[in-house]
């Protein structure tokens, strides 16, 4: 009798393991093939993400169509952005990929940006109107953070093949391809290397919202004004 009562019970926790094992493998196939979270915790891409911010990132949308001018990119800056080593411990490696996996941390080797320069794109700051030009064309960058400007150091990079060059919109606050002039890669990040594009908000409640995708180029200013 008594082995009869608890056979349901032990079928129940067998029916909860394998219901949990088959979510956790259908959030990872969707995680790795079309949709991903990840934590924003810097204030470098103001005022569109704001620290604390979670976003889901599509990794479908430059399939078939390239990355462009103005597009905001989530990447693996591992060789580029990060060291290709962090010299953490396995246990804190571990606790990194949990907390990046729940989207309540950051990763040490994600970063969010928007692109400036394209493969072949010769990348300058600033004109006589402190706008950085691209190919000569000066940019409108209405998506810099309030009382920013373009950029207070000086670059004139040329992007080689198969990279990118990301600045991120508070200019100010932003470590990005500026901070890693003369290192190796000069702060290019590989195409290859681009996991996504950010397509919503999702967290906090209040800053729910859709993230649009700009238009195919950055306008450019009428006549460097």
């Amino acid at each position: 009798m008594d082995q009869t009562k608890r056979q349901p019970r032990k079928l129940g926790w067998r029916f909860v393991l394998i219901a949990l094992a088959l979510a956790l493998l259908v959030s990872g196939l969707v995680r790795s093939l079309w949709l991903d979270v990840y934590f924003i915790p810097s204030a470098s891409m103001e005022p569109l993400l704001g620290t604390g911010d979670r976003i889901l990132v599509s990794r479908t949308d430059f399939i078939g169509e390239p990355v462009r001018h103005g597009d905001v990119v989530v990447f693996d800056g591992r060789g580029s952005f990060a060291p290709l080593s962090s010299g953490a411990s396995p246990l804190q490696d571990a606790l990194a990929t949990a907390g990046h996996w729940f989207g309540l941390t950051g990763s040490d080797t994600t970063y969010v940006k928007r692109v400036i320069g394209l493969p072949g794109d010769h990348v300058v700051c600033c004109d006589d109107n402190q706008h950085l030009t691209v190919n000569g064309q000066a940019l409108a960058e209405p998506y810099l953070y309030e009382g920013d400007v373009a950029s207070k150091q000086k670059f004139s990079v040329i992007v080689p093949e198969g990279r990118l060059w990301l600045l991120g919109d508070h200019r100010s606050m932003s470590a990005d391809s500026r901070s890693l002039l003369g290192a190796p890669g000069g702060g290019m990040v590989p195409l290859d290397r681009v996991i996504g594009r950010p397509v919503q908000i999702i967290w906090p409640l209040d800053r729910f919202a859709a993230v649009p995708r700009p238009a195919e180029t950055i306008t450019t200013t009428k006549d460097g004004q």
